[in-house]
């Protein structure tokens, strides 16, 4: 998480251990606490006692549980997690992630090792990064995301809802100068794909999502790309692996491709070119508070 974290798309800063084994924060204009705990050594008796631990603490976002994949630990882990679904715990247990690392594992076998690296960073990149850090954004949004037909025009909307809150079509439609049957549209769409949310089951006051804040961060961090400002020779790699997992292939589309007015050279069947596109054209309109890569820290 700490090397996710120079995508820029979220801060990273050790958290306070208290009974756990290892913890982390998250940070961007929320704060998510990461802990976790193993079990290696004592065979599935401690298994009760370390889910009780995670699970009791209030503040963490995601509880990580790393253990020896040993048939007696998987069958005891079974059983303590459905006696909690008859406690007042139960609905916690939704924040507990289970990691396995082979029984047979070495830590002194350097091969042993870089395997096992691979394998939980893959793991956890699945699930700890994309759905808690980003908010499970997916590919599928993504996709729906760039499709809309009016550039830029999702983006802007998406920025205002977070700063300002959504108070009505006609209002919002002005101060974005747009029209309302288009406003209402792209709303609409951002709302069934999860990116805007409302407590009315048919929407009204709007306010962004998890994974519509991420998909805000993400456009900004492409909008640093064309701009070539995204790292050392516009490179990030961190970002670069976390759009792939999201679909988003942007070092294929060279920063002077014109996205733009006449003579534009987008591909209507390419998700990236229309993200950018996307990008591209909220930047040149002026519409969008671009979220900065600047995380406070405690």
């Amino acid at each position: 998480m700490e090397n996710a974290s120079r995508s820029r798309l979220f801060g990273y800063v050790e958290g306070q251990r208290k009974l756990f084994d290892f913890s982390c924060d998250l940070k961007k204009d929320w704060s998510k606490v990461v802990s976790g705990q193993t079990l290696w050594k004592h065979g599935g008796d401690g298994i009760d006692k370390d889910i009780r631990t995670l699970l009791n603490e209030p503040d963490i976002a995601a509880a990580v549980y790393i253990a020896r994949h040993e048939s007696r630990n998987r069958t005891r882990l079974a059983e303590v997690t459905q006696s909690f679904l008859n406690t007042p715990m139960r609905d916690r247990l939704s924040r507990l992630r289970v990691f396995w690392v082979p029984s047979d594992f070495d830590a002194d076998d350097e091969q042993a090792q870089e395997s096992t690296y691979s394998y939980l960073k893959e793991e956890m990149t699945k699930d700890l990064l994309m759905q808690v850090a980003l908010g499970g954004l997916n590919p599928l949004d993504v996709t729906r995301f760039s499709s809309s037909r009016r550039p830029g025009l999702p983006i802007a909307i998406l920025s205002h809802v977070k700063q300002h809150g959504y108070r009505n079509h006609s209002h919002t439609a002005k101060v974005l100068a747009t029209s309302k049957d288009a406003l209402r549209a792209e709303t609409e769409r951002l709302f069934v794909i999860g990116f805007l949310a409302s407590d009315s089951l048919q929407g009204g006051i709007y306010r962004v999502t998890d994974s519509g804040s991420a998909m805000l961060d993400v456009c900004s961090r492409l909008r640093d790309y064309l701009h070539g400002t995204l790292g050392d020779e516009n490179e990030n790699l961190e970002l670069e692996h976390i759009c792939r997992l999201l679909g988003i292939d942007y070092p294929s589309i060279p920063t002077d491709t014109r996205l733009l007015g006449k003579g534009a050279t987008v591909d209507i069947q390419n998700p990236t070119a229309l993200l950018l596109q996307h990008v591209a054209q909220a930047d040149a309109d002026n519409s969008t508070k671009w979220p900065a890569p600047y995380f406070r820290s405690p």
